[in-house]
């Protein structure tokens, strides 16, 4: 293993916070991962091969690890996430946003702000919203914030020396800041503090204001801008009534974790609770992959992708626990410059609202991986279970032989992805057979010799493309076919690769590492997948050999006369219909039409038949 060759480098590493890089041949960053002790952290690889295949891989593809030293986990953390932003590692959990979705941006920046459509957060000063599910509800609240606040639409440089107001002002969607006379700077603060308010989801606050600033207006004789204070009062209001949120007082602001982890992925959802009240949902995915050692793994990576780009509220809820909880509170409250507290509630509204979140990341996990998909998974992970596999077999592949009394001998390779049938990757060999003393090729029938011939020529071409590998490789077979595959194997240097022989009638498994085939129900989902892919197999492999034969019938007999080739053979045929209209012909209808010297030996060959 190529880290073995590091551990003179490793036992010099420091014994100091910071972040480790692991690197490929090529120079590649493939992982990167903080510590608090580096030289620890990593010493611990060395052993880390059992953990997974994955770990494993990662191991071997190891050519040299580079540390960067900082001066706490709390540096070690911001800088690991820059890194895995900047070099997306392969082996690091990545993982997915609904960024499809878009914010709403308020330029607080802007003399005079204006609201905008977002399809990403930045940190510069400007307040955001969102993101928002369905799409069209954010263009929707920004109409609702021109037509109740008059928010400017507009690109112009605000001066207020304009001299007339725009059509928006006339249609009622903007107070025109652009004329001073107008509407004052005063006025449009106003305007855009009740729609900072509608942003963010703080209703009671926005009618409290709209409120008093109606009374006031009234009052002052403002007879028509109370009168628009009241309708946008009542819009806010009706609003109001028609949310379907869930809000718990005492709550306050915070965001909730809920967590699903399973074979075909993970999702994670995010609760953001501002006043007491959820007020937006975010989900985040990730397919299987990365240096998964546990749910929190997953967890504490979503949790510092999620707050790289937004500002954390005071409190965060997680369904488990995870590793470093002091140096992520201290991260968040670098970012939040206030005190940010992470725990897992154990009792309470605040446990109901994370199991709630947990139930919706759930749900999630069945939608985003339908019905059909996640039959598949279960299938295959029941299938892990059963035969003891070190990982899902994800990628399945399938290999058969088929013949005829030892004649026209091919082989079929299918494949099966997450229990979904590959056809663009479907394979045929025909089988050359067995090899003489005398270095010539034998017909002598030999299923075990087919099956140890095509296994290793099919994985041969594997190591050279450089994959990918299989996590299962099925034989159509019993013990003789699984012993013949894994002899093919060991020659190629790819004996760790999981081999399972299904024995037709019996439907039987076979592996190496136990001495009696195991025998699985019959209404197993992982033995009907691999029924399944073993009769596609079959099917795949008895049309190739029937058209195998069916070339050779037609072919045989003309194909040994000497001078006929693919061009005259198609031109007899032609002319006479068949096979035998050929032999029936005469020299003279022979030569007309391929030639005297052609004619008499298609005539010498059928005499001498």
């Amino acid at each position: 293993m190529p880290i073995q060759d590091l551990k003179e480098q490793i036992v010099r590493l420091p014994e100091q916070p910071g972040v480790y890089l692991w690197r490929n041949d090529a120079g590649d960053t493939i992982y990167v991962g903080k510590a608090r002790v580096l030289r620890d952290r990593v010493r611990s690889y060395a052993s880390a091969g059992h953990l997974s295949p994955r770990h494993a891989a990662l191991l071997d593809e190891i050519a040299s690890v580079e540390v960067i030293v900082t001066d706490s986990v709390m540096e070690a953390l911001a800088l690991e996430n820059n890194l895995i932003k900047q070099r997306t590692p392969k082996y690091n959990i990545l993982l997915r946003d609904d960024k499809n979705y878009p914010y709403l941006q308020l330029t607080t920046t802007e003399a005079f702000p204006r609201v905008l459509v977002a399809r990403r957060v930045e940190r510069g000063g400007d307040v955001y919203a969102g993101p928002f599910l369905p799409a069209k509800l954010a263009r929707r609240t920004m109409a609702l914030a021109h037509r109740l606040f008059g928010i400017r639409s507009c690109n112009e440089v605000i001066t207020g020396n304009r001299e007339r107001p725009c059509l928006e002002y006339d249609i009622k969607r903007c107070i025109a800041p652009c004329v001073s006379e107008i509407c004052s700077e005063e006025r449009y603060g106003a305007a855009v503090a009740s729609t900072k308010l509608l942003l963010d989801g703080r209703d009671d606050e926005l009618l409290t204001t709209l409120r008093g600033r109606m009374t006031e207006a009234a009052e002052e004789e403002r007879y028509e801008e109370a009168a628009q204070l009241r309708d946008a009062l009542r819009t806010v209001q009706v609003l109001h009534d028609r949310q379907q949120k869930v809000a718990t007082p005492g709550l306050g602001n915070r965001d909730v974790f809920g967590l699903k982890v399973g074979p075909s992925g993970s999702v994670i959802q995010v609760f953001t609770m501002r006043g007491g009240r959820v007020v937006e949902r975010v989900e985040l995915a990730a397919d299987p992959g990365g240096l998964v050692r546990t749910d929190a793994d997953v967890l504490q990576a979503a949790i510092q992708q999620f707050y790289e780009d937004r500002v954390p509220p005071s409190e965060i809820n997680l369904p488990i626990e995870i590793e470093d909880v002091e140096a992520i509170e201290a991260w968040l409250s670098a970012c939040a410059e206030r005190r940010v507290r992470v725990g897992v509630p154990r009792r309470g509204d605040k446990r109901a609202l994370v199991e709630l979140a947990t139930r919706n990341a759930e749900l999630a996990y069945r939608t985003r991986f339908n019905a059909i998909t996640a039959a598949h998974f279960d299938a295959l992970e029941n299938l892990r279970v059963s035969i003891g596999l070190p990982v899902v077999p994800r990628r399945i592949e399938c290999i058969d032989i088929s013949t005829l009394q030892g004649t026209e001998t091919v082989a079929s390779m299918v494949v099966c992805e997450d229990g979904r049938m590959k056809k663009r990757e479907y394979r045929k060999y025909r089988v050359a057979g067995p090899v003489s003393p005398g270095h010539e090729r034998t017909p002598k029938p030999d299923d075990f010799a087919s099956m140890r011939e095509i296994v290793q020529r099919r994985y041969q071409k594997v190591i050279s493309d450089g994959g990918p590998f299989p996590d299962l490789v099925l034989v159509d077979g019993g013990a003789g076919q699984l012993s013949a595959a894994y002899d093919a194997l060991e020659l190629i240097g790819l004996s760790r690769l999981v081999v399972v022989g299904i024995a037709k009638r019996e439907e039987l498994l076979y592996t190496r590492d136990r001495p009696e085939p195991i025998a699985l129900p019959t209404d197993d989902p992982g033995l009907l997948m691999l029924q399944r892919i073993r009769d596609e197999a079959h099917r795949f492999a008895v049309t190739f050999h029937r058209k195998a034969r069916s070339m050779r019938d037609f072919d045989s007999v003309l194909d040994r006369v000497p001078g006929i080739g693919p061009r005259r053979r198609r031109a007899l045929l032609t002319a006479f219909g068949s096979l035998a209209g050929v032999r029936r012909a005469t020299r003279e209808e022979l030569a007309a039409v391929v030639g005297a010297k052609t004619a008499s030996a298609v005539l010498e060959h059928f005499s001498q038949q």
